[in-house]
């Protein structure tokens, strides 16, 4: 088993920047992939990032140019840079990880979320 456990989320104002973080513990040579997840209130669960053990990141398009997604595989942590936050950005962030490619494959092991609210 893989435990993960989200920090970082609160209230921020539009502009501006959150980050969040993810320490992995456990079978963390499990967690291949790695990254985020988020839930807006009566939206399904949607990918946003992701980083390989080997450092390759991929985002979603709504992430491209804000976020940045970033891993130290000695501390077993990932960590989510958010920039020029929008209210749309408002949700529940989830971490996850997995063996296989967490974009297309549900992800073995999520955290308990941490809430980013983005006020207009």
């Amino acid at each position: 088993q893989v435990q993960l456990v989200e920090s970082g989320g609160g209230l921020v104002q539009a502009g501006g920047s959150q980050r969040l973080s993810c320490a992995a513990s456990g079978r963390t040579g499990r967690a291949y992939y790695m990254g985020w997840f988020r839930q807006a209130p009566g939206k399904e669960r949607e990918f946003v990032a992701a980083v390989t053990w080997d450092y390759n990141s991929y985002y979603a398009d709504s992430a491209k140019g804000r976020f940045t997604i970033s891993r130290d595989n000695a501390k077993n942590t990932v960590l989510l840079e958010m920039n020029s936050l929008k209210p749309e950005d408002t949700a529940l962030y989830y971490c996850a990880a997995g063996g296989q490619d967490i974009r297309y494959t549900r992800p073995n092991y999520w955290g308990q979320g941490t809430q980013v609210t983005v006020s207009s």
